[in-house]
């Protein structure tokens, strides 16, 4: 999986930067760069979708048996996802949300976007809460100019996010592709955790609670993008939202880690 966003839709946390990568032998990436790499290692399969200059997708489907867990794309209404995984309770979430039987993951993380998107009935940290199983998924609402990416607690599926050339935000589950793409601006995309656009980053574990950014240096004794973990002293002193004002407009107000 790989997708890749213009950094005037979304901007990356300023953290994952790292001083290093303009020093380096291996440069960032552009866009088209990092698509072609990946294409070219998964050409008989890859399927990939250019949303004008704001946004690039590619997926891969999965291979079985080879492959651990499930990919699957879904596009509705201008809305994209491409989710990794397996919800151990979809049949419940399709009935409680009244969705069709035929509903795949992919499909079913889109419906829940736009019931929080445009109803807001329940806070977006407890609908990820109810999401039982192992699960890392990047959604792009066209219309909204939107990213939302989430990655479960488990550590089941792994997923990774860095800056790549031109400043543009890139998530993956190829540590290969990032490395390659963000030279050493890059981190693991930390589980539990949810990150949306205009919101930034927070914990759907934990989310009263603020993330901070650790300094992250590897074997070769460079400084990398840094890893974000939730930070157990620091508490969000905010009025639980209900209704409406649960919605994704107000996501922010220093709920979490912004660009």
């Amino acid at each position: 999986m790989l997708a890749i966003f213009n950094k005037g839709l979304v901007a990356p946390p300023q953290e994952l930067n790292s001083p290093a990568s303009g020093k380096v032998p291996v440069k960032p990436k552009v866009p088209e760069e990092t698509l072609k790499d990946f294409q070219s290692c998964h050409s008989t399969n890859a399927f990939s979708i250019s949303i004008g200059d704001a946004a690039l997708l590619s997926y891969i489907p999965p291979s079985p048996p080879h492959s651990t867990y499930e990919r699957v794309f879904c596009g509705l209404d201008e809305i994209y996802c491409i989710f990794m995984g397996r919800l151990n309770n979809l049949c419940s979430l399709i009935r409680q949300y009244g969705l069709s039987k035929g509903t795949n993951e992919a499909m079913f993380v889109i419906e829940a976007y736009r019931t929080l998107r445009d109803r807001g009935p329940y806070p977006a940290d407890q609908v990820l809460k109810d999401m039982d199983g192992s699960f890392g998924f990047v959604l792009f609402d066209t219309k909204a100019g939107t990213v939302f990416s989430a990655l479960s607690g488990d550590e089941g599926v792994k997923m990774y996010w860095g800056v790549g050339g031109d400043g543009w935000l890139v998530i993956s589950d190829s540590l290969e592709v990032i490395k390659a793409s963000c030279a050493k601006s890059f981190a693991p995309f930390p589980t539990g955790c949810m990150f949306h656009s205009e919101g930034g980053l927070k914990s759907f574990e934990h989310p009263m609670n603020k993330m901070k950014a650790m300094p992250r240096i590897d074997s070769e004794g460079v400084m990398c993008g840094a890893n974000f973990k939730v930070d157990a002293c620091s508490r969000i002193h905010t009025m639980p939202r209900v209704g409406s004002e649960a919605n994704w407009a107000v996501w922010g107000g220093g709920s979490g880690s912004h660009a």
